[in-house]
Protein backbone atom coordinates (compact mmCIF):
# COMPACT_ATOMS: atom_id res chain seq x y z
CA UNK A 1 0.00 0.00 0.00
CA UNK A 2 3.08 2.25 0.91
CA UNK A 3 4.11 2.09 -2.99
CA UNK A 4 0.05 2.68 -4.11
CA UNK A 5 0.26 6.22 -2.40
CA UNK A 6 3.88 6.92 -3.82
CA UNK A 7 2.77 6.10 -7.48
CA UNK A 8 -0.75 8.23 -7.47
CA UNK A 9 0.85 11.19 -5.48
CA UNK A 10 3.25 11.42 -8.14
CA UNK A 11 1.05 10.55 -11.11
CA UNK A 12 -1.38 12.87 -10.04
CA UNK A 13 1.19 15.56 -10.28
CA UNK A 14 1.86 15.16 -13.83
CA UNK A 15 -1.16 14.56 -14.84
CA UNK A 16 -1.84 18.12 -13.03
CA UNK A 17 0.99 19.73 -15.08
CA UNK A 18 -0.32 17.51 -18.57
CA UNK A 19 -4.19 19.39 -18.10
CA UNK A 20 -2.76 22.68 -17.35
CA UNK A 21 -0.27 22.83 -20.55
CA UNK A 22 -2.93 20.94 -22.71
CA UNK A 23 -6.28 23.09 -21.87
CA UNK A 24 -7.10 26.68 -21.89
CA UNK A 25 -7.72 27.76 -18.10
CA UNK A 26 -11.23 28.12 -16.91
CA UNK A 27 -12.77 31.43 -15.93
CA UNK A 28 -15.38 31.52 -13.12
CA UNK A 29 -16.35 35.28 -13.42
CA UNK A 30 -12.94 37.45 -12.42
CA UNK A 31 -11.03 34.08 -11.38
CA UNK A 32 -8.55 32.08 -13.81
CA UNK A 33 -8.06 28.40 -13.59
CA UNK A 34 -5.75 26.32 -14.78
CA UNK A 35 -7.06 23.11 -15.04
CA UNK A 36 -4.78 21.02 -12.87
CA UNK A 37 -5.09 23.21 -10.26
CA UNK A 38 -7.77 21.06 -9.06
CA UNK A 39 -5.31 17.98 -8.68
CA UNK A 40 -3.04 19.96 -7.68
CA UNK A 41 -5.68 20.89 -4.44
CA UNK A 42 -5.85 17.31 -4.27
CA UNK A 43 -2.20 16.35 -3.75
CA UNK A 44 -1.54 17.91 -0.52
CA UNK A 45 -3.84 15.45 0.41
CA UNK A 46 -1.82 12.47 -1.29
CA UNK A 47 0.93 13.91 0.09
CA UNK A 48 -0.54 13.50 3.46
CA UNK A 49 -1.05 10.07 2.82
CA UNK A 50 2.27 9.25 1.49
CA UNK A 51 3.72 10.85 4.82
CA UNK A 52 1.52 8.49 6.74
CA UNK A 53 2.78 5.17 4.72
CA UNK A 54 6.21 5.95 4.68
CA UNK A 55 7.54 8.52 7.39
CA UNK A 56 8.72 12.14 7.51
CA UNK A 57 12.07 11.49 6.23
CA UNK A 58 10.95 9.13 3.05
CA UNK A 59 8.08 11.67 2.34
CA UNK A 60 10.67 14.46 1.29
CA UNK A 61 12.50 11.93 -0.70
CA UNK A 62 8.89 11.23 -2.00
CA UNK A 63 8.67 15.34 -2.96
CA UNK A 64 12.27 15.58 -4.41
CA UNK A 65 11.93 12.80 -6.79
CA UNK A 66 7.86 14.06 -7.73
CA UNK A 67 9.33 17.69 -7.91
CA UNK A 68 12.02 16.51 -10.77
CA UNK A 69 9.01 14.06 -12.28
CA UNK A 70 7.21 17.66 -12.48
CA UNK A 71 9.74 20.25 -13.59
CA UNK A 72 10.59 17.16 -16.00
CA UNK A 73 6.94 17.01 -17.25
CA UNK A 74 6.41 20.61 -17.61
CA UNK A 75 9.35 21.02 -19.64
CA UNK A 76 9.06 18.26 -21.81
CA UNK A 77 5.62 19.49 -22.53
CA UNK A 78 6.61 22.84 -23.39
CA UNK A 79 6.62 25.22 -20.69
CA UNK A 80 9.22 27.93 -20.95
CA UNK A 81 11.91 27.44 -18.61
CA UNK A 82 11.09 30.69 -16.49
CA UNK A 83 7.60 28.32 -15.47
CA UNK A 84 9.50 25.15 -15.18
CA UNK A 85 11.61 26.85 -12.12
CA UNK A 86 8.24 28.49 -11.07
CA UNK A 87 6.68 25.29 -10.80
CA UNK A 88 9.64 24.02 -9.30
CA UNK A 89 10.44 26.20 -7.02
CA UNK A 90 6.82 26.80 -5.57
CA UNK A 91 6.53 22.32 -5.32
CA UNK A 92 9.31 22.69 -2.74
CA UNK A 93 8.07 25.50 -0.73
CA UNK A 94 4.44 24.66 -0.52
CA UNK A 95 4.53 20.95 -0.26
CA UNK A 96 7.16 21.17 2.84
CA UNK A 97 4.99 23.52 3.71
CA UNK A 98 2.25 21.29 4.43
CA UNK A 99 4.71 18.64 4.99
CA UNK A 100 5.87 20.16 8.80
CA UNK A 101 2.45 21.59 9.13
CA UNK A 102 1.05 18.08 8.90
CA UNK A 103 3.71 16.46 11.15
CA UNK A 104 3.24 19.33 13.81
CA UNK A 105 -0.66 18.93 14.42
CA UNK A 106 -2.32 16.45 17.33
CA UNK A 107 -5.41 16.50 15.25
CA UNK A 108 -7.67 13.76 13.94
CA UNK A 109 -6.48 13.45 10.49
CA UNK A 110 -9.06 15.15 9.14
CA UNK A 111 -8.38 18.67 10.36
CA UNK A 112 -4.71 17.84 9.50
CA UNK A 113 -5.05 17.47 6.32
CA UNK A 114 -7.80 20.19 6.01
CA UNK A 115 -5.15 22.89 8.01
CA UNK A 116 -1.76 21.63 6.44
CA UNK A 117 -3.15 21.44 2.89
CA UNK A 118 -4.74 25.07 3.31
CA UNK A 119 -1.62 26.35 4.04
CA UNK A 120 0.57 24.66 1.44
CA UNK A 121 -2.49 25.52 -0.94
CA UNK A 122 -1.83 29.42 -0.27
CA UNK A 123 1.72 29.10 -0.43
CA UNK A 124 1.71 27.46 -3.66
CA UNK A 125 -0.75 29.28 -4.90
CA UNK A 126 0.32 32.92 -3.97
CA UNK A 127 4.10 31.90 -5.18
CA UNK A 128 3.72 30.45 -8.73
CA UNK A 129 1.26 32.94 -9.66
CA UNK A 130 3.59 36.01 -8.64
CA UNK A 131 6.54 33.90 -9.62
CA UNK A 132 5.56 31.77 -12.62
CA UNK A 133 3.15 33.96 -14.65
CA UNK A 134 2.99 37.87 -13.17
CA UNK A 135 4.84 40.45 -14.71
CA UNK A 136 7.67 39.50 -12.38
CA UNK A 137 8.09 36.14 -14.01
CA UNK A 138 7.10 35.03 -17.60
CA UNK A 139 4.20 37.70 -17.90
CA UNK A 140 1.76 35.49 -18.99
CA UNK A 141 -0.32 37.71 -17.07
CA UNK A 142 -0.89 41.10 -16.57
CA UNK A 143 -0.49 42.71 -12.91
CA UNK A 144 -5.07 43.17 -12.98
CA UNK A 145 -5.31 39.63 -13.28
CA UNK A 146 -2.60 38.76 -10.37
CA UNK A 147 -5.03 38.76 -7.61
CA UNK A 148 -8.10 37.13 -10.03
CA UNK A 149 -5.50 34.04 -10.68
CA UNK A 150 -4.32 33.96 -6.66
CA UNK A 151 -7.55 33.99 -5.78
CA UNK A 152 -9.14 31.60 -7.93
CA UNK A 153 -6.77 28.89 -7.69
CA UNK A 154 -6.94 29.29 -3.61
CA UNK A 155 -10.73 28.71 -3.78
CA UNK A 156 -10.09 25.44 -6.22
CA UNK A 157 -7.67 24.09 -3.90
CA UNK A 158 -9.32 24.94 -0.67
CA UNK A 159 -12.62 23.12 -2.04
CA UNK A 160 -10.26 20.20 -2.87
CA UNK A 161 -8.79 20.22 0.58
CA UNK A 162 -12.01 20.35 2.13
CA UNK A 163 -13.11 17.24 0.01
CA UNK A 164 -10.75 15.16 0.78
CA UNK A 165 -10.70 16.22 4.23
CA UNK A 166 -14.77 15.50 4.95
CA UNK A 167 -14.05 12.15 3.04
CA UNK A 168 -11.31 11.21 5.81
CA UNK A 169 -13.13 12.09 8.41
CA UNK A 170 -16.18 9.88 7.61
CA UNK A 171 -13.53 6.80 7.72
CA UNK A 172 -14.01 5.84 11.17
CA UNK A 173 -9.95 4.22 11.03
CA UNK A 174 -8.75 8.05 10.81
CA UNK A 175 -10.34 9.91 13.33
CA UNK A 176 -7.31 9.31 15.29
CA UNK A 177 -5.33 12.34 17.06
CA UNK A 178 -1.11 10.73 17.03
CA UNK A 179 0.69 11.28 13.88
CA UNK A 180 2.12 8.24 12.66
CA UNK A 181 4.51 10.34 9.97
CA UNK A 182 6.40 11.54 12.14
CA UNK A 183 9.50 9.81 12.40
Amino acid sequence: MNKLWVMLYVAVIAAANILTASLDPLRFGAFIVPVGTFLIGATFVLRDFVQNAVGRKLTYATIAAAMLISATTSFLLGDTLWIVFASAATFAVSETTDTEIYSRLRLPISLRVLYSGLVGGVVDSVLFVLIGLSPLGAGFLPWEAVGSAIVGQILVKTAMQALGAGLIGMLPEHTETQTPGYR
